[in-house]
């Protein structure tokens, strides 16, 4: 019979239970893959946000978002689909019910076992398939786990997990990303909208002085360098802000520096308000690109 046995709710930045299930079953194989979950839920931030496992006649499935993570336990015949429906209803009521302050704040295990109680009901319901043909859909969750699959952990990665390996994190091939960013927000989409935009006048005006160094010996190139160095830390900031990369904070910095130097460097072609426009512009984008967290990794969290 294809069930859902447990499920828990952690906090991902330490790993600390906040909810789970109650658990009566006391065969062994089942207790040897909840210490796989115990162990993967002080980890999952170094993993993709929606993954399997298979330990044995079980799978485990979790998924992650906002610095909480949701873990379960399941038969091995159980439907891929309904695992992470059950998983993505869980996330939704819990983010209902309780804000990012009260979880980053929590100090004991358990604090909010009291969503114990919709945790069993969730299970009961999934354990049950006609109670769900008309209270989920399906349909949408199939097409996003075509489009977007969960990680498949490898026995490397338990190892890992069980402390028999030296790596720091894995690394992953495929689809899956290593880490993922938060939604943009608007002012991220604008300072991202207005740094293409710097990016783009400092194109135009290096095409215009390459014209100007074919028609005129005496001009500098300097200054077409100048204007293509600014085109690329723009561009390169925009990067850091769509994409995750190692040491962005740092890469941000460097490309807001090599923004400014340029414009000091084109004093003599700019007026002051110019200048001041793509300064400006820059560290905006790099305030945006510090405050645009990896997912699982809110600035709530001490991760």
């Amino acid at each position: 019979m294809s069930t859902v046995l447990f499920a828990s709710v952690v906090r991902v930045a330490d790993g600390l239970p906040l909810s789970a299930s109650t658990d009566y079953e006391q065969e062994k194989d089942l207790q040897e893959t909840k210490r796989h979950l115990k162990g993967l839920s002080k980890k999952l931030n170094q993993f993709p946000d929606r993954c399997t496992l298979k330990s044995g006649s079980y799978n485990v499935n979790f998924i992650y978002s906002l610095g909480v993570g949701y873990l379960m336990v399941c038969t091995g015949n159980y439907p891929n689909v309904l695992a992470f429906c059950f998983l993505d209803e869980l996330q939704k009521e819990f983010i209902i019910t309780y804000d990012s302050k009260r979880v980053s704040s929590a100090m004991r295990p358990y604090s909010f076992i009291e969503f114990d109680t919709f945790i069993q009901k969730t299970k009961q319901r999934y354990n049950s398939p006609r109670s769900l043909s008309t209270k989920i859909n399906l349909a949408d969750m199939q097409t996003e786990i075509k489009l977007r699959p969960p990680y498949q952990l490898s026995p490397e990665d338990l190892q890992a997990i069980n402390g028999f390996s030296v790596r720091a994190a894995s690394k992953y091939k495929g689809i899956a990303p290593t880490q993922m960013l938060e939604p943009a927000t608007l002012p991220g989409i604008v300072s991202c909208v207005l740094s293409i935009l710097c990016g783009g006048l400092n194109l135009l005006r290096g095409v215009h002085a390459i014209e100007s160094i074919l028609q005129n010996d005496d001009e500098d190139f300097n200054y077409v360098i100048a204007f293509f160095l600014g085109t690329a830390a723009c561009l390169y900031q925009c990067y850091l802000f769509v994409y995750f990369s190692i040491w962005r904070n740092s890469k941000s910095f460097l490309a807001f520096a090599l923004i400014c130097l340029s414009n000091m460097y084109l004093y003599e072609l700019r007026n002051i308000w110019q200048i001041l426009f793509h300064v400006a512009v820059g560290a905006f984008m790099t305030l945006q690109i510090r405050l645009r967290q990896p997912l699982g990794k809110a600035p709530d969290y001490n991760v």
